[in-house]
């Protein structure tokens, strides 16, 4: 599993010019299963995705496909993780996208 964390390097005027087709990109990338989550950083200075896999290589490539990146608007800063434990909704929602082995704790009533 990856964290991405994009960086805007442009102002946000060209940033909104590009997200008609980030969302496009974002769009088909949880369609094809590697997006879980994504959403915009508090004070708009970039964003989040959590994305699923194992690969490397593969996560950078489709990094390289945001209109963003190829723009030069944004950058990517990669996390790679083994998740290990998640509340039960979350836990649920990750063994049906195809991760197993996660601790889950129920959160107290």
């Amino acid at each position: 599993m990856f964290i991405l964390t994009v960086t805007y390097l442009k102002d946000l005027d060209e940033i909104d010019d590009l997200m008609p087709d980030h969302w496009q990109y974002l769009e088909q990338h949880y369609r094809e299963g590697a997006f879980l989550l994504s959403g915009r950083q508090v004070s708009r200075t970039g964003g989040v995705i959590l994305a699923i896999g194992d690969d490397l290589d593969t996560i950078k490539r489709i990094i390289w496909t945001d209109p963003f990146v190829r723009a030069g608007a944004a950058r990517y800063d990669i996390i790679q993780m083994t998740p290990t434990a998640a509340s039960g909704t979350l836990s649920a929602g990750l063994a049906a996208a195809g991760l197993h082995g996660i601790t889950t704790i129920q959160p107290i009533p």
